[in-house]
């Protein structure tokens, strides 16, 4: 029997506001990738397709063995984060679950993005899990549910990226840097924002909107 797939949404923003680098973010796809790949196939898409950028200072920070490897020495791997799809030309249909990977891109690009807000409708009107980690929650900020303007994280339990942990960055400028506070945002949709002490790790499964910090 072949393996059901997960998509992986990657970022196509490489710019802060304020012309910062961003991209993704090195850890946030590695590990997850190592989880779940012996289990699922995996695929990926991007607002551009193709190679989205990486955020260098993830590599500099994370030397740990799956960091490497997924970056470096495997091609099976390399291939996830070098040959995205564009997120126009996949369906939900084709899949089992979507994750989007974090970064303070998804800030830019994937919290804006309609095309992937659609097709997050799409993943939730099948009752198909959506997963975002940090930043990556930004993504699901403009989808609503089907035939209704209201969230897809109204009523729900969400956590990400803290305001807390934000302050401790160079990017802890909510209007000239970043468009908006993740943390912020999610409360103003009417997600339950719940965190944990600051660069932990802390997940919140609710239904099948699964994010982690």
């Amino acid at each position: 029997m072949s393996k059901q797939t997960i998509l992986f949404i990657f970022t196509s923003a490489d710019k802060a506001l304020d012309g910062k680098p961003i991209g993704w973010y090195l850890p946030e796809a590695a590990h997850p990738y190592y989880a779940l790949v012996d289990h699922f196939a995996i695929d990926s898409a991007s607002p551009k397709g193709g190679l989205p950028p990486l955020d260098h200072v993830s590599v500099e920070n994370f030397k740990d063995d799956e960091s490497v490897k997924f970056l470096e020495k495997d091609p099976a791997a390399k291939k996830i984060w070098s040959e995205t799809k564009k997120i126009s030309d996949v369906s939900a249909a084709d899949y089992a679950a979507i994750f989007v990977v974090g970064g303070h891109g998804p800030m830019i690009d994937l919290a804006v993005d309609k095309d992937l807000a659609k097709l997050l409708q799409d993943f939730y009107a099948a009752k198909k899990p959506i997963a975002a980690v940090c930043h990556g929650p930004a993504a699901l900020t403009s989808a609503t549910k089907p035939g209704s303007s209201e969230s897809i994280l109204s009523g729900v339990k969400v956590t990400g990226f803290s305001n807390s942990e934000e302050a401790q960055t160079p990017y802890n400028d909510f209007v000239n840097i970043l468009p908006f506070s993740l943390e912020d945002k999610l409360g103003s949709l009417g997600g339950k924002y719940e965190k944990g002490a600051d660069w932990g790790a802390y997940v919140i499964v609710d239904g099948i909107i699964l994010t982690g910090a």
